[in-house]
């Protein structure tokens, strides 16, 4: 049966269950592409399918879904351009890896409402360079950190936030010298300096961020952290509670179909019983017929 489902279809009718259950995307949403490995198809000559997810940070369930082959000539950059373009970003900051940091990115969000907060690295070399030698002499322009400390697994790690709203400098003589177009509707330039401790070495990493909102320093440590739940409340869940890594479905619709399936039962499961883990609600499930009912009933 789900081989034969049109993928497309039930993407849509999984978009409006979650309309239905009034789930709030207002806040930090990340966006991010995950790889099911082992549904390529030899036989057929098929890539593996890949998935872009659009993840509610803070209220830790899936706002949407593209899948796509890249045997197909499709990409991730692609693919999530066609997903936002499909939400209502009123009221949200989107979050991406430094691989979506793409004008055409940027403008989709705004023209949907919201606005983005885009890692930065050397796909954009010019530019990089420019904002990374800006924070380099952070204290010198004024530009002063929150910092933050986090102890844990064996390390310590303290990081120092940097938000920057002057972008006179990158309209000036340097634009003309060959800096590279700014993204749309740019309103910051942010860096976060990592400095981890463990078995007593310690490395330094910094990462860059453009952004269209004017945030506070507090609102980009917020948003930084919260595009990392993507993975550990998301992407890890579904590979180790729900097997997605090791799943063989491989002919026609029923990888992608069983991809959405899963998100949809991991958004019921995490709205049921805050206190209990997604794995041990599983258990419940399998084991009680009304706690099975009790979930499903938010279907309704």
């Amino acid at each position: 049966m789900f081989r034969l489902l049109d993928p497309e279809a039930f993407a849509q009718c999984f978009g409006r269950f979650l309309e239905e259950m009034n789930q709030d995307s207002r806040g930090i949403m990340a966006i991010d592409g995950k790889t099911l490995r082992r549904s390529y198809d030899a036989a057929a000559n098929r890539s593996p399918l890949e998935a872009v997810t659009a993840f509610s940070a803070e209220g830790g369930v899936v706002l949407g879904h593209k899948g796509y082959r890249s045997g197909d000539g499709d990409s991730e950059i692609t693919a999530a351009r066609a997903l936002l373009a499909c939400l209502d970003l009123r009221g949200v900051l989107v979050t991406a890896d430094a691989i979506h940091c793409q004008d055409e990115t940027a403008r989709t969000v705004l023209e949907q409402g919201g606005d983005y907060l885009l890692a930065l690295k050397d796909n954009r070399p010019a530019l990089h360079s420019e904002v990374a030698k800006l924070f380099e002499a952070a204290e010198s322009h004024g530009i002063e950190p929150l910092v933050t400390t986090d102890k844990g697994h064996g390390r310590i790690e303290v990081r120092r936030h940097y938000v920057s709203h002057d972008l006179s400098w990158l309209s000036g003589p340097k634009a003309a010298a060959g800096l590279p177009e700014l993204p749309p509707g740019l309103g910051c330039l942010a860096m976060v300096e990592a400095e981890v401790t463990r078995n007593g070495k310690t490395t330094i990493t910094r990462r860059h961020y453009l952004g269209s909102a004017k945030m506070s320093v507090q609102r980009f440590a917020e948003a930084v952290r919260g595009h990392w739940r993507i993975e550990n409340s998301l992407h890890w869940v579904l590979d180790e509670t729900f097997d997605e890594d090791r799943a063989r479905n491989r002919a026609d619709n029923a990888p992608e179909n069983l991809a959405v399936l899963r998100k949809l039962a991991l958004n019921l499961l995490r709205n049921a019983r805050r206190d209990l883990s997604i794995s041990l609600k599983r258990k419940r499930v399998g084991w009680s017929n009304q706690i099975a009912y009790d979930i499903l009933g938010q279907m309704r």
